[in-house]
């Protein structure tokens, strides 16, 4: 008994620490995060040194961990840019001249292309474990609204937040178009029937996303829309915000004395 109690204890306590920590992150200021972000990957990408790019993906991986992201979707995220990543890797060696290492195939691998491809590997993952770690936790109105707080001009903050929103509406309606054609009998090949149906399908996409722009712009304002968003939290800065930007000054000028120093 007094073993059981010990372990579901242990499970709270570890529960808690998680808890914590993500209502940590998710407590500071969008702004400061948001900023901090943007600070952190025009750094990154200005980066040449391994040693400080190896650095700076261990503090994307640690701000990605800290912030308790969904296993599967992080993996899933770091699986589709890397698999882009991957083929420049593969082919920086065998296209950059320089000190030829080994070859393959007749092909030389210089050296100068493999410190350039573990070089871009390393930048792309850094940036984003980074992104997800800050940025990845927080709500797309949360993160318009730090946009127009820092000055954003409000017409892109208004793009983005429609985009957002509606991604999901419009891949939906997809969804119910394509179920319609597979129930007429419709089986992708490759002739030019399929191209003229997947060309009206797109059509009828395009016509039926204006028709709903034009029902959502007359409901809103008939709901007293007059362009703006009205933001009722204010984001203000805190002391826990104060405390996370010097450490996030710190971890910046570090990386830039690891770079060159």
């Amino acid at each position: 008994m007094t073993q059981v109690l010990g372990e579901v204890s242990q499970s709270w306590a570890v529960k808690n620490d998680q808890s914590r920590s993500e209502a940590f992150l998710k407590s500071l200021d969008p702004r400061v995060r948001l900023v901090s972000c943007v600070l952190l990957a025009f750094l990154i990408s200005a980066m040449h040194d391994l040693s400080a790019l190896t650095l700076a993906l261990g503090v994307g991986v640690g701000l990605s961990l800290s912030s308790r992201l969904p296993l599967w979707t992080t993996v899933r995220k770091v699986i589709v840019v890397d698999s882009f990543i991957v083929v420049l890797m593969l082919t920086l060696p065998f296209t950059m001249e320089g000190e030829a290492l080994f070859s393959v195939w007749g092909w030389d691998a210089s050296k100068e292309g493999l410190y350039r491809a573990a070089e871009v590997g390393l930048k792309a993952n850094a940036i984003l474990f980074s992104l997800m770690g800050l940025v990845g936790i927080m709500e797309p109105s949360v993160l318009g609204h730090a946009l127009y707080r820092l000055k954003v001009p409000a017409k892109l903050v208004h793009l983005f937040l429609f985009t957002v929103r509606y991604i999901d509406v419009f891949y939906k309606e997809y969804k119910t178009m394509r179920m319609a054609m597979k129930a007429r009998g419709f089986v992708p090949r490759t002739n030019i029937h399929t191209l003229r149906s997947i060309g009206y399908l797109i059509g009828m996409m395009l016509v039926r996303s204006l028709e709903r722009s034009d029902r959502i712009m007359e409901a809103m304002k008939c709901r007293g829309f007059d362009g703006r968003f009205h933001i009722l939290n204010n984001m203000k800065i805190e002391t826990r915000d104060r405390i996370f930007s010097v450490c996030a000054a710190v971890v910046i000028l570090g990386l830039l004395a690891v770079e060159y120093f």
